[in-house]
Parts: C-alpha cells; sequence; structure tokens
C-alpha cells in the first residue's frame, strides 16, 4: 500500500481493490454482469441496515456496497476500448452534484426543498437532451412498485395519469391515512392475488406497460 493509500482510506481502499483484481483468480474472472447480483444484494443488505440494523451494521454494509463500486471501476479500468477506473468515476460524479447544486456552488438561490428540486430538475434536463421521451433513463429491473411510482411520477408529467383504483386513492372512509395503513392494504392485495392464483408481481408490471404505452401516446399527441 503506498502511503498516500496509507493516509487516506478511500485511496486504500481503492489500491486494495486494485491487487484483488490482479492477484485473486475468482476476482480476475469476474465481468460486470457477473457481479450485478452482488450489487443487487448488497444494496438490499444496505436498506436492511437502515430499518432494522445498528449503526455498525450500516457502517459495514455501506462499506460492501462501495466495494461493489470499486470492483466494476476496476474491470472497467481494464477495458481495452474505453477503460476509466475510479478517479474518472469520481470527477464524473463532483461535476455532476456541482452542476446540479447551483444554489450551493453557482450563486443561485434555494430557500426550499420544492426551489432545490426546481434546480436539480432543469440541471439533469439539460444534461439528457437526447432523450425524447419522460420514460427514458427508468431502469426497467426495478422492484415493481418502486418502477410503478417512478412511472406514475413521469406519467403525470405528461398527463397520462394512471386511473386510481376506487378507494384508494379518491377519499373514502376505507382510504389508507398513513403508509402503516398503506402497507396493510398492500398487502392485503398481494394475499388477494395470491388466493385468487394471481401473480401480484407480474400484474403489476403488466400494467406498468400498459401505462408506458399510454404515456408515449400522451407525448406524441403535444
Amino acid at each position: 500500500m503506498s502511503e498516500e493509500a496509507a493516509a487516506d482510506p478511500l485511496r486504500a481502499a481503492a489500491e486494495t481493490m486494485h491487487e484483488v483484481r490482479e492477484r485473486c483468480v475468482w476476482s480476475q474472472q469476474i465481468t460486470h454482469r457477473d457481479l450485478v447480483p452482488y450489487l443487487i444484494e448488497e444494496s438490499h443488505e444496505v436498506i436492511d441496515a437502515v430499518e432494522n440494523g445498528s449503526r455498525a451494521d450500516l457502517r459495514e454494509e455501506l462499506g460492501d456496497l462501495l466495494w461493489q463500486v470499486l470492483f466494476h471501476a476496476a474491470i472497467a479500468a481494464q477495458d481495452p476500448d474505453d477503460p476509466f477506473d475510479i478517479d474518472d468515476v469520481a470527477a464524473t460524479l463532483t461535476e455532476k452534484m456541482v452542476r446540479r447544486h447551483p444554489h450551493v456552488f453557482a450563486g443561485e438561490v434555494a430557500n426550499t426543498p420544492e426551489e432545490v428540486l426546481v434546480h436539480w430538475n432543469a440541471a439533469k434536463a439539460a444534461e439528457k437532451r437526447t432523450r425524447r421521451s419522460v420514460l427514458d433513463g427508468i431502469p426497467r429491473g426495478m422492484p415493481a412498485i418502486a418502477l410503478a411510482q417512478k412511472l406514475v411520477g413521469r406519467a403525470a408529467g405528461v398527463g397520462a395519469v394512471a386511473a386510481p383504483a376506487p378507494g384508494i386513492v379518491e377519499p373514502a372512509a376505507s382510504a389508507p391515512a398513513t403508509e402503516q395503513e398503506l402497507g396493510d392494504a398492500l398487502l392485503g392485495l398481494v394475499a388477494l392475488a395470491g388466493a385468487r392464483g394471481w401473480d401480484a408481481e407480474r400484474a403489476l408490471r403488466e400494467r406498468l406497460r400498459a401505462l408506458e404505452d399510454e404515456v408515449r401516446e400522451a407525448e406524441s399527441g403535444r
């Protein structure tokens, strides 16, 4: 380990990853695609540590997730056609975050979270000028409910809002009034699906595909 790394824990982690990639026969064979299941698993372990774990658990799980980032960067550094390393990743991240926070770095003003979001969305839109649809850039591998929240939010922006289930969004005596009650309602729907032999995940994903069609139709009519 270099003296620079010894004084910088992040640099030390990057150099450790470099050594592992160079000298561990298992790690040498791993590709970006091979790492995907580990990235998903480590992300969920961070979530579990946030929701149920101790501070020590969270510190450890964040480190494991960081290892995945370092691993991907180490693989990318060996690409013969378009290599980049963890320093390139960090530089790109820093540039983007500075650009998306003009109220911090460029003299703009944002006194509320809503005003911050305006700056963020404006910077993001400028970065993504080549995107033709509000649906572009949404990872379809997200869990169905997380994907639904993302798609519904984007759909609202073009006037293609998914129709709410009766008594769920519209005011009603049975409508959930808290997140806990919403959780109960969602669990009840999943239980109903199981009782009727339906696949709740598939049902939601199929409805989301229809919502995507509705969004693209609304965009084509603008």
